[in-house]
């Protein structure tokens, strides 16, 4: 069984100071909410940005970068990714923003969610032909897409994106479970999507609200990675009773592994298997790997004496055999295909 995927999510689009004074929604509290949950262990981090003045979501690159920065100057090989969420924004242009920073500011993933949804006060507006420019944008800056799956229809999007060559592998999803209008919290809803998800595709669980915890334990006990932070949930407890930080429910997650003997990834080990560069530096998916290189890359590529060009492509029936490859674990079945 793979180590833990911890993907670390402190602010997300919806809590604000008044719903509880835990979420960190400035650049300079954001940056320290991850410096303690770095130390914590964590292998991700989910990143929303905030307005300064109004502490409302946005989608500005100027502001990404700061608190990207600032995460780097501590724990330069966190694995980051941002969000492209289409809750409060649907034009194109203004979610990409973040994909266009560069160098120490350079996002290694940017999130996709992969069709509109409700949610039961607003609803994320997600139109095909903006998936599809937002997959190809993050293609061919070598960032690798988060993929956010709220419903199994999701999941046919993700086959279809990879069919026409906009989302290569290997693949990162994250299954959302508990929303009105998706997949509920259950363990057959969870497995079915699993089950389902395109070859070579590491996942984790989230749980909305008070689905958080069992979700988390769900996903520990399949071997998948869970998704944990106040951006879903704000509560410690099912009763409401007291209000969760976000360090409190990373030390929860870690009990759970714990009893299950399973350690935390380093964000070293993500990387490698998500074909990252390393950090220290270097962001964002490495150019040179095989088949799904971006046409302007192989068109660089061609350009080169023969003896530098040395990755070749990996085709999909040889994912299970490499040692590297992330894999599947089907409920009730512990045994890796």
């Amino acid at each position: 069984m793979l180590d833990l995927i911890v993907n670390y999510t402190p602010t997300g689009m919806i809590p604000t100071k008044s719903m509880t004074p835990h979420v960190p929604v400035r650049v300079r509290e954001i940056v320290e909410d991850v410096h303690q949950a770095v130390e914590l262990g964590i292998t991700m981090v989910h990143l929303h940005a905030r307005d300064e003045r109004h502490e409302t979501p946005t989608h500005q690159a100027e502001i990404y970068g700061r608190i990207i920065e600032g995460i780097r100057a501590f724990a330069p090989e966190l694995v980051i990714c941002v969000s492209l969420s289409g809750r409060n924004v649907t034009e194109f242009e203004k979610r990409a923003e973040p994909l266009e920073l560069d160098l120490a500011q350079k996002p290694d993933m940017g999130s996709l969610t992969l069709s509109s949804l409700n949610f039961a006060r607003s609803a994320s507006i997600n139109a095909p032909e903006t998936v599809q420019a937002l997959a190809a944008r993050m293609l061919e800056r070598g960032i690798v897409p988060e993929l956010e799956i709220f419903d199994l229809g999701m999941v046919q999007i993700a086959h279809y994106l990879v069919r026409k060559g906009l989302l290569v592998p290997p693949h990162y999803a994250n299954i959302l479970l508990g929303n009105i209008a998706g997949a509920q919290a259950d363990p057959l809803h969870a497995g079915l999507i699993v089950r389902d998800l395109p070859a070579d595709t590491l996942w984790s669980l989230a749980g909305i609200g008070d689905a958080q915890l069992p979700m988390n334990a769900l996903a520990i006990a399949m071997g998948g990675g869970v998704r944990i932070g106040l951006e879903d949930n704000i509560w410690h407890d099912p009763w409401r009773t007291r209000l969760a930080t976000n360090h409190s429910l990373v030390q929860r997650v870690h009990a759970l592994a714990a009893i299950h003997q399973r350690a935390v990834m380093p964000p070293s080990e993500l990387r490698q298997r998500l074909n990252l560069a390393p950090g220290f530096g270097a962001y964002g998916r490495r150019p040179r790997f095989g088949w799904w290189t971006t046409p302007r890359q192989r068109r660089d590529e061609s350009q080169r004496p023969h003896q530098d060009v040395q990755p070749r492509a990996i085709r999909r029936d040889d994912a299970r055999e490499r040692p590297d490859a992330a894999h599947r674990v089907r409920v009730g079945d512990r045994r890796q295909r």
